[in-house]
């Protein structure tokens, strides 16, 4: 790669995100680029560089030139793109937003990218507005079909303006060294802090993934998660733009699933709790079937999970399970996959964010989807750790990517050392230095073991540890995974044990599920949510699950009592992050009351 600031030579590899976007565009002009997942948008590269174009000189006359900031506030749609890469054309940086943000937490980062332009759609209007009344000096609102409201800027108006950008001229001017974009950390313990991701990290962490995937210009995407988060970005953004194909926007995370036949992605990623879903959808559409269907399915079913077992093991099946799981996976799974839409041959699919419960990856892996645990951070570029395909370790994240160098601190901390990793935090050198050490090694907070072939465990967030009045240090994480893959009625948990002789754990439940087991066991109120939480034959089943997952944890890992709060917890609430991360000490202090009450209980009650 050349030097930062350094124009790439004639006819050598792209050296900016925008010099591969043009790359893409020539070589496949006339193929599908972008679509949405209700048809109604389909543009080819073509097409998308013309766009690109002509909103680049749009918001070149609003004065975003290089080195600015311009924030993106969209669903996943075919225009985030188009914004995404215009701004990229002008030498300036993009950011998103999680459209979840109220306006209070919109402006910490609007002050700290110095943005003065935002782009977004008329559904985030109330909220933009209302920052930039906080923030004046965000001069230019532009919307998308934002009907000509008072103090913004028309969309169509600014791309459909006289002249468009001339796109080669721009990509030369850009350099690598530039930055090509701010990603914001989630804020899990305080305010988010803006990743710097300059040009030559993002072309690196597209090339060391094409090493696992290959380079497809025939791939299919789906894109789903929030577009301010990494995993998206790099997932179904980065990759198409550099290496071609064709991306399906879902702008409704809650049709993820739905969207997955259309889309036929051959690549996707979802967080734990996608994956539970999916595996809860199909076990009960097996439940719905005929007795003797029922029953065949779910024999395949566990001939699948020994199959994945005795793989695991190193033994590998005997020829009798291997025969019948082969027939298993001709008649039953294949048709299976192609329904759900992760037929494609290849796929490549991956869980993060947080562990999934072990039984989940058996699932997917018993039907021939061989779900990946993956690790990495957005300081990083994404870059850490991937199970090698056909040598996945079920309960790991696999192994160093290449070109990554990974291991431990005495203190099990993990301490990675990329090619893609960040410039630093944005007007926090403070923190840049605190993370990354003199010898560029990245302190990325988790505690993690790793075996002797090299495999990592992700244990829990460095600073999340409990440990208790006993001396023993405990992971919350896997405490939560116990409690909540123990059974389905448990959306979220939370362990609380710091300092004490015992552990506690705040819940919250799964409505759907909630729902399913209210028609089975008690109708009458299936219906009223007050009625089911205040249920004691509910409040019996949730112990049962809970007990389920204290079976599977040591005594002083194990939750002695718990108080379920309601539903699950919306991302972007005061719990969760946009992303599904628990706000560990933001909850600890909002239920400090119900807490302390768990505690208050005399021992033997």
């Amino acid at each position: 790669m050349s030097p930062a600031g350094e124009p790439a030579p004639p006819g050598a590899e792209p050296a900016t995100v925008v010099q591969g976007f043009l790359h893409t565009v020539a070589l496949q002009a006339g193929r599908v680029a972008l679509r949405s997942s209700d048809g109604r948008t389909s543009l080819t590269w073509q097409q998308v560089r013309e766009r690109v174009a002509r909103l680049a000189a749009g918001l070149q006359r609003l004065g975003v030139g290089p080195d600015d900031t311009v924030a993106l506030l969209l669903k996943n749609r075919p225009e985030f793109l188009l914004a995404d890469v215009a701004v990229m054309c002008l030498g300036a940086a993009p950011f998103s937003l999680y459209t979840t943000l109220p306006a209070v937490q919109i402006v910490p980062q609007l002050d700290n990218a110095g943005a003065r332009v935002i782009l977004t759609e008329a559904a985030f209007l109330p909220q933009v507005l209302q920052a930039q009344r906080l923030w004046p000096a965000l001069t230019h609102v532009v919307v998308l079909e934002g009907g000509g409201s008072p103090g913004t800027l028309d969309w169509a108006e600014v791309e459909g303006g006289a002249g468009a950008l001339d796109l080669d001229a721009a990509a030369e001017a850009v350099r690598p060294g530039q930055l090509a974009g701010l990603v914001y950390t989630s804020g899990t313990t305080g305010a988010a802090k803006g990743v710097e991701l300059p040009h030559a990290s993002l072309v690196t962490a597209v090339r060391t993934n094409c090493l696992l995937f290959g380079r497809d210009p025939d791939r299919r995407y789906l894109s789903w998660l929030p577009t301010a988060g990494m995993a998206e970005r790099i997932t179904s953004h980065y990759m198409p733009l550099l290496v071609g194909g064709t991306i399906t926007f879902c702008d409704d995370p809650r049709l993820a699933a739905q969207a997955l036949p259309g889309a036929a992605p051959h690549i996707f990623f979802g967080p734990p709790r996608f994956w539970e879903k999916l595996q809860l959808g199909v076990q009960a559409s097996w439940a719905a079937l005929p007795a003797a269907q029922r029953a065949m399915h779910e024999h395949a079913l566990a001939d699948g999970i020994a199959r994945v077992r005795a793989e695991q093991a190193g033994t590998g099946p005997d020829a009798a399970l291997l025969e019948r799981t082969q027939r298993a996976d001709r008649e039953l799974f294949a048709p299976l996959r192609q329904a759900l839409g992760l037929g494609a041959e290849g796929v490549y699919l991956a869980s993060g964010g947080a562990c999934a419960p072990l039984a989940v990856l058996e699932f997917f892996h018993a039907i021939g989807l061989p779900l990946d645990e993956a690790y990495g951070l957005t300081e990083s570029s994404s870059f850490g750790t991937r199970n090698p395909r056909g040598r996945q370790r079920l309960g790991t994240v696999g192994r160093e990517q290449p070109g990554v160098q990974l291991r431990l601190a005495d203190d099990g901390e993990i301490l990675i050392r990329a090619p893609a990793m960040m410039r630093g935090y944005r007007k926090r050198p403070d923190a840049t230095a605190e993370a990354i050490d003199a010898e560029g090694w990245l302190h990325t907070g988790d505690i993690g073991t790793m075996d002797s072939e090299g495999y990592v465990c992700v244990v829990d967030r460095k600073k999340d540890l409990i440990v208790g009045s006993h001396g023993k240090k405990m992971s919350p994480a896997n405490i939560e995974a116990a409690l909540a893959g123990a059974g389905r009625l448990i959306a979220q948990a939370l362990a609380v044990g710091n300092g004490r002789n015992h552990n506690v754990a705040l819940l919250t439940l799964d409505s759907a599920q909630v729902q399913a087991w209210a028609h089975a066991h008690e109708p009458a109120h299936a219906q009223d949510a007050a009625a089911l939480l205040a249920s004691t034959a509910l409040h019996a089943a949730v112990q049962a699950q809970v007990d389920g997952g204290n079976a599977q944890l040591s005594r002083p890992e194990q939750v002695k009592r718990f108080r379920v709060l309601g539903f699950e917890w919306p991302p972007g609430s005061d719990e969760v992050t946009p992303t599904m991360k628990l706000k560990r000490r933001a909850i600890e202090q909002k239920y400090a009351a119900e807490i302390a009450a768990l505690y208050a209980v005399p021992d033997g009650h």
